[in-house]
């Protein structure tokens, strides 16, 4: 699927753009004021996306988050019911390679495509924004690898490589292609009769997971729609107000589950490990904790009728 405005932004523009974020750490940094300071464009899009990239990166590197241990410790989520799966077919949405695997595919759709239930797995991204810089695996390199590792972790989870939909839009910028997406989306749940679709949270303060979730939201109108949280196990502390805890919900994995789970996220290899010229993580231990419980946790909207 094409389409939209070509990015507002180089590589290298945006390179400047983050070593200029990075040279200030203690101070609050504004999209618009870096646009100003580098000469680049000072229109809405461009800073939009400028902010979408900034937002992404502050998620993941400006703190150490919430550990496990807190989050385990934490009694408000043993009271949270089981939802019940609609019978027929599943979509499952990610905005990038290894969403769906960190948040429901990992367990839950695995399950029922052992089961013989059809699964559609729509990745949005390649993802190839996850290092910004690096010369070992710049954006084409990287995203052809984390393609690879896509395929060998839905392989090992079962997914029907025919139910398989990558839709190349450009890491960072889901926004712009918003509607387009959704339209997208839509047409897949017609076509395939899902009964229920599952994408990320749009409370997860990342764009592109918020963005994906939205479109989501949009395309499943009467269909049952479930969302679920990925980076917000890292921001969030339990009870915090910003998360609706009335409306999540626990999906149980068997223990062989879990195992299949954790071996798929093992295959990707660009997000567990340090590259020579990026050597921060990008799912570092304490974060792939979050993801390797007995559960899994959606967001339940509406349930089925």
């Amino acid at each position: 699927m094409g389409g939209g405005p070509e990015p507002p932004e180089t590589n290298t523009a945006y390179q400047a753009i983050v070593n200029a974020f990075n040279q200030h750490p203690d101070q609050e940094c504004r999209a618009r004021e870096l646009h100003e300071i580098l000469g680049m464009p000072t229109d809405e899009v461009s800073v939009n996306v400028t902010r979408a990239r900034l937002d992404a990166s502050s998620v993941k590197a400006s703190s150490e988050g919430t550990s496990e241990d807190v989050w385990s410790a934490w009694a408000g989520w043993h009271g949270w019911p089981e939802p019940t799966l609609p019978e027929g077919p599943v979509v499952v949405l990610a905005a990038h390679p290894d969403d769906e695997v960190l948040g429901f595919g990992g367990g839950t759709a695995a399950r029922l495509a052992s089961a013989g239930r059809e699964v559609h797995v729509v990745t949005v991204t390649d993802g190839e924004a996850s290092h910004p810089g690096s010369r070992q695996m710049p954006p084409p390199v990287l995203a052809r690898r984390r393609r690879e590792e896509l395929s060998e972790a839905l392989d090992l989870l079962g997914v029907d490589r025919h139910r398989r939909h990558r839709l190349g839009l450009p890491d960072t910028e889901v926004a712009m292609h918003e509607p387009a997406l959704a339209q997208w989306i839509g047409e897949l749940l017609r076509t395939s009769g899902a009964t229920l679709c599952v994408g990320p949270w749009r409370g997860d303060l990342h764009a592109d997971h918020e963005a994906v979730g939205r479109a989501g939201r949009t395309a499943a109108g009467r269909i049952v729609f479930w969302q679920y949280p990925v980076w917000m196990w890292h921001w969030a502390v339990p009870g915090s107000p910003q998360v609706p805890w009335q409306l999540c919900r626990r999906l149980s994995l068997a223990p062989a589950e879990l195992a299949l789970k954790k071996s798929a996220l093992r295959r990707f290899g660009t997000q567990i490990a340090p590259l020579a010229d990026h050597p921060t993580l990008i799912l570092p231990p304490e974060e792939l904790a979050h993801h390797q419980r007995s559960f899994e946790t959606v967001i339940v909207e509406t349930e089925p009728p």
